[in-house]
């Protein structure tokens, strides 16, 4: 009897390899990544459009001093005439990072070109806000869409490890104290089922906010009911889910703009006013 060491190795020898002449089929590689580049309004005659300039030359500044750890600050928009708001619409343009808060009135909040300067716009509501996050983000992000039960929701065959992830997650929520109080439950680096993840979304519940940022691929933010507790999934350029987690926190850092985004803001804001000026 021939043993397997006896048979020539897979892949070896006349016909093994693909024709010359054949078309390989490569796979697709990741592309679309999005960077910043200036877009510079053209504008004849700036005398009408002065108080447009002054909005965002008094949002420049307030970036410079978010920055340096001062509160967010808001700037109504609603005052403004069709040709400066337009001017503020092309100025700010739109960035990587939206928001959706459900609710009463339902707010879509997106961030500009200029990281940490948000556009919120609602039944009677048009301003930029100034932060790290827009604060409605935080306030609302938890108020239950589908209530969260724990333990109460159905358990299904094929549950399996989603009951001691739930428990996990319950007691660093009742526990939270602050930012440094962060905890992550990597499920991309834990056995689970499908059944886990579906059990574990009712135990969860849902919350108001959802927020996506696209970059080179995409991150989803998804509240929970469950006070502080976050789904946060990250997806690549070809939108294969590469990294799955539940975040205990405020707030996601992946949503927040840095101390340095926003100087660099006020810098930028403040070239394009020099430009239109």
């Amino acid at each position: 009897m021939v043993q397997n060491f006896h048979l020539p190795p897979t892949g070896f020898g006349p016909g093994s390899q693909a024709d010359e002449a054949e078309d390989f089929d490569y796979m697709a590689l990741p592309s679309g990544m999005r960077t910043y580049s200036a877009h510079m309004p053209e504008v004849e005659d700036a005398t009408p459009l002065a108080p447009a300039l002054a909005l965002l030359a008094e949002i420049a500044a307030a970036a410079e001093v978010v920055a340096q750890g001062m509160p967010p600050q808001s700037f109504d928009l609603s005052g403004l005439d069709a040709a400066n708001r337009a001017l503020m619409a092309e100025t700010l343009g739109q960035g990587e990072v939206s928001v959706r808060a459900r609710g009463v009135p339902a707010v879509a909040m997106q961030e500009s070109v200029f990281a940490g300067v948000w556009v919120l716009k609602a039944e009677g509501i048009d301003r930029v806000e100034v932060g790290p996050v827009p604060g409605l983000a935080r306030t609302r992000a938890f108020l239950p869409v589908r209530p969260a039960i724990g333990a109460l929701a159905r358990r299904a065959p094929g549950v399996v490890n989603a009951p001691a992830l739930l428990a996990e997650l319950m007691d660093k929520s009742m526990q939270w104290q602050g930012p440094q109080d962060l905890h992550v439950v990597n499920l991309t680096l834990l056995p689970h089922t499908e059944e886990d993840l579906v059990w574990l979304a009712e135990a969860l519940g849902e919350g108001s906010v959802t927020i996506l940022s696209r970059g080179y691929g995409n991150c989803r933010v998804s509240a929970t009911a469950q006070a502080n507790v976050w789904r946060v999934q990250f997806f690549n350029s070809m939108d294969t889910l590469i990294l799955d987690t539940f975040e205990v926190t405020d707030m996601p850092e992946v949503a927040l703009a840095a101390p340095e985004d926003l100087t660099d803001s006020a810098e930028r804001i403040r070239e394009v006013l020099e430009a239109i000026r």
